[in-house]
């Protein structure tokens, strides 16, 4: 199955950013690569891929984005695979763990939605389920849009839990970007919970042909007690289940035993809507120009210790 960070669709929007992208393909892999540069150096970056179904698959393609990597020059080349090697074999290739850097999720958590929609919601914690299925009674509206005029909503939210959390997001224009990119072509869509006519919570996924992916999301705090965001994510997967997609990915969630990780509190509410987790090798970088790549490292270790 391929990641949505593999599909056409995600090459569209790395296009639309400027960003010069690499695919290939064979019998049974393919891989959707970008190359980015910084910090004196250049990757080319695999985000969730190769896909592939074997290891020979695996291999072929690996093979492939190194004839890739070297033919533009890269310091490295980056990979995140979901399946077809282990450990192991990526070490014995000569490729080495990212640690230094927060990447994308190495676990995440799944939601199956070949059952019924009411067996669906069965499989979500009580408080989860009954927020899904009542929110009108509290006078909250959800509405969803293909309109990317409408990310604007969302923007402003981000900017607010922010601004409260201390943390960094996205820039408005990348926002912008994507949505004018995604939204159009039927790769992604914004949610929205109002009260009153005031959108109190809003959302953007992201669609596969089999998957919907919780990608960005904020709620305003004044209206915390609603619980629009819980009841925001039920529909969502509801409606992914009407639109015949496969699963719904909750992108992201914490190892399990450890509640002070950073994101144990949202692993907790991902994971009151069911599902199962799915973890992933992380990311790897392969050097090409050892030197180079050595000194990029170190500094980047040091740079993740300075406050």
């Amino acid at each position: 199955m391929d990641h949505f960070l593999q599909t056409k669709a995600w090459q569209t929007f790395q296009e639309s950013l400027g960003r010069k992208s690499i695919s290939d393909t064979g019998k049974d892999w393919s891989y959707r690569a970008y190359l980015e540069s910084g910090s004196g150096n250049t990757r080319l970056y695999a985000p969730y891929g190769p896909t592939t179904s074997s290891p020979e698959g695996f291999h072929q393609a690996i093979e492939s984005l190194k004839q890739a990597a070297v033919k533009q020059s890269a310091t490295f080349l980056r990979i995140e695979p979901t399946a077809g090697t282990d450990s192991t074999t990526l070490r014995k290739l000569g490729f080495k763990p990212v640690t230094y850097q927060k990447l994308n999720p190495t676990r995440t958590q799944i939601i199956d939605l070949s059952p019924s929609s009411e067996d669906i919601l069965k499989q979500m914690s009580q408080n989860s389920r009954n927020l899904t299925r009542n929110y009108s009674k509290k006078g909250i509206e959800i509405r969803s849009s293909a309109d990317p005029a409408d990310i604007e909503t969302l923007i402003e939210l981000l900017a607010k839990v922010a601004k409260r959390n201390h943390i960094t997001v996205h820039s408005d224009d990348y926002f912008r970007k994507q949505t004018s990119t995604l939204l159009p072509i039927g790769a992604a869509r914004l949610y929205a919970a109002s009260l009153d006519g005031k959108v109190i919570a809003a959302a953007l996924v992201y669609d596969s042909s089999s998957t919907r992916y919780y990608a960005h999301a904020a709620a305003d705090d004044d209206y915390r007690k609603l619980s629009a965001g819980t009841a925001l994510v039920g529909q969502m997967i509801l409606d992914a289940k009407a639109a015949g997609l496969k699963y719904f990915d909750l992108y992201g969630i914490a190892p399990d035993n450890q509640p002070n990780h950073p994101w144990a509190g949202f692993t907790k509410f991902k994971q009151s809507f069911g599902g199962y987790p799915v973890d992933y090798l992380g990311a790897w970088d392969l050097p090409l120009k050892p030197l180079p790549y050595y000194i990029y490292r170190y500094y980047q270790s040091i740079r993740k210790r300075l406050p």
